[in-house]
């Protein structure tokens, strides 16, 4: 939350959205106050695929659509994902109206003196967050 900077109101994770009888779950929905719309983040656990930006245009529609009151300005759609291609991820939003980022996410490598045993090493949490992904069923 911190890394987002100021603004933003956190509305909630899995946020379930009905479209034409189908059930969709955005990973994770915020407001941002001074911008006053709506922000959709999407999070992706491998690489950037041109894919993700039709999925996270979709969910930025139903948002919109749903969501969003007249006095909102259109929802904004941030994708986050391991690693990108800059220049897959360009030819990818060229042509979409919708604003659209694409970033990496990092993993902190290093811990404070002295919490390396308490916690748990970042291979061990990414390995329990694809495991309960897999679980729910749902695609990332």
């Amino acid at each position: 939350m911190l890394e987002l900077g100021a603004g933003f109101a956190y509305v909630g994770q899995q946020v379930h959205l009905e479209v034409g009888g189908d059930d969709f779950y955005l990973d994770l929905l915020f407001y941002h106050l001074k911008l006053r719309c709506y922000v959709v983040i999407e999070l992706k656990t491998g690489d950037f695929k041109p894919e993700h930006i039709g999925q996270l245009n979709f969910y930025l529609s139903a948002v919109d659509s749903q969501m969003k009151s007249h006095q909102d300005a259109p929802s904004i759609g941030l994708l986050l994902c391991k690693s990108r291609n800059k220049v897959v991820a360009e030819y990818a939003l060229r042509d979409n109206s919708k604003p659209i980022g694409v970033a990496e996410y990092q993993l902190k490598q290093a811990l404070p003196d002295g919490w390396e045993d308490k916690l748990p090493s970042i291979a061990r949490i990414e390995q329990e967050v694809l495991s309960s992904i897999k679980g729910s069923g749902l695609d990332i």
